[in-house]
């Protein structure tokens, strides 16, 4: 914990900064830097790529490799600014205390909670995305067997030791490192006629070109291609758990982001090119369908195998950040107190099981908008992800100016001057917008204002009924 205050006093000078810090006092730092890298892995490549990237590709056709590269754009400015300030800051709140700290207490209030009600949703639609592809080899068992059998599973592992949990996903996600990089390799040796008959490159320019819905259509992917990155921010969560944050940190960001960037674009790109892009669709993986249309069947079982534990090691990551999130919006009086408290092995048990609603709450999709319930919850989900974004960039914004006097100021990351932070919040809001014209997509921009609208009623509400109290000192315990 003396690396969390000293790193608090060193860039803001702010004994009520240390006192922020202090609150998640008792988590255990057993992360090692390997499972850093490999946590950020598995919380991002899920079922935004698997399954959800088929709504990209519908949208852009072979452009979507151009919807993926400004994604990634995107997601490398915020990296950088979410980057300068975890290092800074190392801590479970991340970016939603830091926005307590620099921006306003309503700014980590608002973060933590649509972060938090946000991944309930996503883990909801990854455990619906695992039940799908478990159709691939029973058909005729129900969803609701695998939703709830990987569910209780899955909550389970994240009830045990934080050091259980990071060797779990350590390994869940190695499965999805070697595997994308298997497939990149057979699909280039498919596209080339290496070993295999030659596809060539057709596919990218048949069926109305390589934007057969021209420039407007490759800016809508952008939404759905984002949504894939999301999950990144991970990382900085896991530094209030970390064994060295200050200098793993830096590392694990640039080596996920990296790998992130090659996987994502190089992925898309094998799959427009082997199958055409008016043949892909919701109802199976698109990386599943690359095998079929080739005549490799066994190897279309084990890519499904490959997405599977994909989508269950993004919901092991979900529920690692769920957990800590309300964790942190308890010990800083936001929630109650039970949700702060810790087990013998340091992990908030309590949170957890609350965090776990999402996937009840998958069960009740799936039974009765089977057909939608991904993309619907998808959607929903969408609208938490990408405010908690603009925010980071606006809370770095307010990072940067407020540190920028100091004698010593925090190790800087992000390149000099205001412009990377600007221009990824102006892009988010851009993305934002487009939501309106992506199918299942609406549904962000339809819930936005409502949802921004109740949280704030209910941060006057905290404001009013229990700030005082823990002024008082009441709640500092709690």
């Amino acid at each position: 914990m003396a690396q969390i205050m000293d790193a608090g006093d060193a860039s803001s000078g702010s004994a009520e900064h240390s006192e922020i810090a202090n609150r998640e006092a008792g988590l255990q730092r057993n992360l090692t830097p390997r499972q850093l890298s490999m946590i950020a892995i598995g919380g991002a490549i899920g079922t935004g790529l698997f399954l959800g990237s088929s709504i990209s590709v519908q949208l852009a056709g072979p452009g979507v490799i151009f919807s993926y590269l400004a994604a990634a754009t995107i997601a490398l400015c915020l990296m950088w600014a979410l980057g300068e300030m975890t290092v800074a800051h190392p801590m479970a709140g991340s970016f939603g205390v830091y926005a307590e700290m620099y921006v306003h207490p309503w700014a980590g209030f608002a973060m933590r909670y649509s972060y938090w009600l946000g991944q309930v949703i996503a883990t909801g639609s990854e455990v619906v995305a695992a039940s799908i592809y478990c159709k691939h080899w029973f058909p005729g068992v129900p969803s609701w067997w695998w939703i709830a059998g990987f569910s209780a599973a899955l909550v389970y592992v994240n009830a045990r030791s934080v050091g259980s949990f990071g060797a779990f996903e350590y390994w869940f996600a190695m499965i999805k490192v070697v595997t994308i990089t298997v497939f990149l390799i057979l699909g280039v040796a498919l596209l080339l006629g290496i070993g295999f008959p030659r596809i060539g490159t057709e596919n990218y320019f048949a069926h109305g070109g390589f934007l057969p819905n021209g420039w407007r259509g490759a800016g809508l992917g952008v939404a759905m291609a984002l949504f894939s990155f999301l999950g990144i921010e991970i990382v900085a969560v896991t530094s209030g758990e970390a064994k060295d944050p200050t200098t793993a940190l830096p590392r694990a960001m640039r080596w996920t982001l990296g790998r992130l960037g090659l996987f994502y674009v190089g992925g898309l790109a094998v799959v427009v090119g082997i199958v055409p892009w008016n043949q892909v669709g919701l109802g199976e993986s698109p990386f599943v369908r690359v095998f079929e249309i080739v005549g490799i069947p066994a190897a279309a079982g084990v890519m499904n195998f490959v997405v599977l534990t994909a989508a269950l090691s993004s919901v092991n990551c979900n529920l690692y950040l769920m957990a800590r999130m309300l964790f942190s919006l308890s010990r800083g009086g936001y929630a109650p107190s039970a949700l702060g408290r810790l087990s013998k092995r340091g992990t908030p048990v309590a949170a957890l099981l609350v965090s776990s609603a999402g996937m009840v709450g998958a069960l009740f999709m799936d039974r009765w908008f089977h057909e939608t319930a991904y993309v619907y919850m998808l959607g929903s989900a969408f609208l938490g992800g990408i405010f908690v974004w603009q925010m980071i960039f606006v809370t770095h914004l307010f990072f940067r100016k407020r540190t920028s006097s100091l004698a010593q100021p925090p190790i800087r990351i992000a390149p000099r001057g205001p412009w990377s932070s600007l221009f990824g919040l102006i892009a988010l809001t851009v993305v934002l917008i487009s939501t309106w014209w992506v199918p299942g997509l609406r549904i962000t921009l339809i819930a936005g204002v409502p949802w921004l609208a109740f949280i704030s009623l209910c941060y006057l509400v905290w404001r009013k009924f229990r700030y005082p109290k823990i002024l008082d000192g009441a709640l500092r315990d709690g």
